[in-house]
């Protein structure tokens, strides 16, 4: 069920305490994708993953902006602090988690939110009247995940499947010949770059053109079935704390 779009008595019949919170981020992706890129590959999954359960799954909105200050050189990216983000992310489950919906899998699309992501549910798990679970659906396709940049391949093929009127087909060419083939500047296993600016002229990291849209549904299948997966863990698993010693 999506709670965006359902009505008050809709989510009151729903019969479960699964949810699936999407988060993502407002950030450049090239001059090729949109700067909802995030979000849209996020809801994908969420969708994917809900659709095909075997059971009840409410959908939750969206959190569209998180930890993505790297990307500030370009216009239009938007971010909070880890903090602030770990907040509302920790807020929105336990708002949840008052209707009932208290195991919560936390549907991420954007990398500079894993690490907060990690800690916020680690906190959750452990003093709030929840359990929740962070998932990257790009750490969940298999060996694709060997290719992921940044506007890259992966993002690009799976918002050719999901979203191809957001893709700028007439500048993916442009988004090529401007990117990097890595993600930062390495030295003795050390990333000496704070800010993507610092290693790709237009953002994107990885090549466009890689990315074609039957890619792009292999990836959603792939990420969709592990999602699966991992809501039947979520809801079989007995999440009370083990007594102290």
């Amino acid at each position: 069920m999506d709670l965006f779009d359902s009505t008050w008595t809709d989510a009151d019949a729903a019969a479960t305490d699964l949810a699936l919170l999407p988060v993502g981020s407002t950030e450049q992706h090239g001059p090729h994708a949109p700067l909802g890129t995030d979000v849209l590959t996020a809801e994908a999954v969420a969708e994917a993953g809900a659709a095909a359960y075997d059971g009840e799954v409410v959908v939750a909105p969206a959190i569209p902006v998180g930890v993505a200050e790297e990307h500030r050189q370009f216009t239009g990216t938007l971010w909070v602090s880890e903090d602030t983000f770990r907040s509302y992310v920790r807020e929105t489950v336990a708002s949840l988690a008052h209707h009932g919906w208290d195991r919560v899998v936390l549907v991420n699309g954007h990398g500079g939110n894993v690490g907060a992501l990690r800690e916020v549910a680690a906190t959750i798990a452990r003093h709030d009247a929840a359990y929740a679970v962070p998932f990257t659906w790009f750490e969940a396709v298999g060996d694709h995940g060997d290719d992921m940049g940044h506007g890259g391949p992966l993002e690009t093929a799976m918002l050719r499947h999901v979203a191809p009127d957001l893709v700028r087909e007439e500048r993916v060419e442009e988004a090529r010949e401007g990117s990097s083939d890595g993600w930062g500047e390495w030295v003795s296993y050390a990333n000496l770059a704070v800010d993507s600016a610092e290693f790709t002229e237009n953002g994107v990291v990885g090549d466009p053109a890689a990315g074609p849209a039957e890619r792009g549904e292999e990836l959603l299948e792939l990420a969709g079935e592990a999602l699966v997966s991992l809501l039947a863990a979520v809801e079989s698993r007995d999440v009370s704390l083990p007594p102290h010693k």
